[in-house]
């Protein structure tokens, strides 16, 4: 016999389906079967491991999202996923997002204690609770990266609050939070000492997390530890930064460590263990889709109608181990195409993935600072907006508007007039690179190990007159 529970969750899936224009035979026949993005019935082409989605019953898709296989689970995971970093800031616009992404086949949601100074697991839950528990993946993180090493009571709160804020009663992925920074001894007091990844462990085998994995960023030391005690932890996933430009150029883009490694090195080992991957950044910050108008001929050229973001994801979801691609999606514009991106996903062609490589190896000789705008660093007690700033400069170097570095050209001063002029414009006074006080609080908190005051001071120096 059902509990009262249990039937109010059926019915929430037969009105959930219905929602998606799905009839209640079919609905019926379907309850049982777990998520609606889930459902698949057959390989779609040359993207290995993806299925179609949700017929109704006319034969019709409901959506041609492309889907990929959890290893081990089997669970169907939407090639897409929704990266919930940056929300809108009334929750009205948050659950039309979600909403919307869950009628057209995501079901992936990723966010973090952190996001959105502490308010966004709260949001997504709001957003998600909403809709029947069996119809989307929750991803959420241990956060604590930033301060001193946390006892393990204090881990365990942020744990606990995640399960509230997200209204939930399991986890289906759950992260070590940005490992990497501050090398093994970091992660050492963040995880092992204190016993809070065997606390892990054991929450996984009791069911409250249904996989584990970690987001790895900086020192490929910490990364290469935790692969070689895989036999002991068993991955299920892990969470890393991949795109064409960071396949082979990673290393050696201005960070204060040189223990990185390409995203070609990472996915390599990880494929080699069977152990899948999510991604993050497969635009970098934006960077790859505000690409300069000479990139944008060459890849209008090859494919017109395909926008830059849409080579993005094409590429990274080209890669079979890829189990999502997480994409910031705060505007319905956004969603929208991406969703059309990968519904199915054409994954890339040998000649195209050979543009691509060319296209990075250029962009790698372009003097750009390697910030991906994830806003860790923030906020700057002094107002800088240091995000901003870096994606400023990032833009004039990629259009081809810097100034510098020869001094003595005979359009240097025309060029930094219009420089200074755009900046000016662009960022306000108080959180101009100018209100810098080199205080170093930014360089704990940045992923990207970035030298952040220095890169400051670079910007300063576009601005001085000779």
């Amino acid at each position: 016999m059902k509990t009262n529970h249990e039937e109010r969750q059926e019915m929430n899936r037969r009105q959930f389906l219905e929602r998606l224009g799905i009839g209640s035979g079919v609905a019926l026949s379907l309850l049982t079967i777990g998520s609606v993005g889930a459902i698949a019935s057959r390989s779609r082409g040359k993207a290995s491991g993806a299925f179609s989605p949700l017929q109704d019953e006319t034969g019709k898709a409901a959506s041609q999202m492309t889907y990929r296989t959890q290893n081990g689970s089997g669970e169907k995971i939407s090639l897409l996923g929704f990266g919930m970093m940056r929300l809108p800031k009334e929750q009205e616009q948050v659950n039309e997002l979600v909403d919307y992404a869950l009628a057209h086949g995501i079901n992936y949601f990723d966010t973090a204690p952190i996001y959105g100074g502490g308010t966004n697991e709260e949001a997504t839950g709001k957003a998600l609770s909403r809709h029947p528990r069996s119809s989307y993946y929750v991803a959420t993180k241990m956060s604590n990266q930033n301060g001193s090493f946390w006892p393990i009571e204090k881990a365990k709160e942020m744990y606990e609050a995640s399960f509230r804020k997200l209204q939930v009663d399991y986890i289906d992925y759950y992260l070590l939070h940005s490992v990497g920074g501050g090398g093994l001894d970091n992660l050492k007091g963040r995880f092992i000492d204190n016993g809070l990844l065997d606390f892990l462990l054991a929450e996984r085998k009791a069911g409250r997390i249904r996989h584990l994995g970690f987001s790895y960023h900086g020192d490929v030391k910490v990364f290469d530890w935790l692969l070689d005690n895989n036999d002991k932890y068993h991955w299920d996933f892990v969470q890393i930064q991949m795109n064409y430009l960071d396949w082979q150029h990673a290393q050696r883009r201005g960070r204060r460590s040189r223990g990185d490694a390409n995203a070609e090195y990472l996915y390599g080992r990880l494929e080699k263990l069977g152990i899948q991957c999510v991604i993050m950044e497969p635009l970098r910050g934006g960077g790859l889709s505000n690409v300069s108008d000479d990139v944008r001929l060459q890849l209008s050229r090859a494919r017109k109608d395909d926008t830059p973001a849409r080579w993005g994801f094409r590429w990274v979801g080209s890669h079979p181990n890829v189990l999502t691609a997480l994409s910031g999606m705060n505007r319905m514009e956004h969603l929208k195409e991406n969703i059309e991106t990968f519904s199915p996903l054409e994954p890339c062609t040998d000649v195209e993935n050979a543009l691509l490589a060319r296209i990075a190896d250029k962009m790698a000789g372009l003097p750009t600072i390697g910030c991906t705008t994830c806003a860790y660093c923030m906020p700057c007690k002094y107002g800088v907006d240091i995000p901003g700033n870096f994606a400023f400069y990032n833009q004039a170097v990629t259009d081809g508007r810097l100034p510098l570095p020869d001094r003595s050209a005979p359009d240097f001063e025309e060029k930094r007039k219009a420089y200074l002029e755009a900046y000016r414009a662009a960022i306000p006074t108080a959180a101009r690179a100018t209100k810098c006080q080199d205080c170093g609080e930014c360089l704990k908190k940045c992923p990207q190990e970035l030298p952040i005051p220095t890169h400051m001071s670079r910007l300063v120096e576009m601005t001085r007159k000779s």
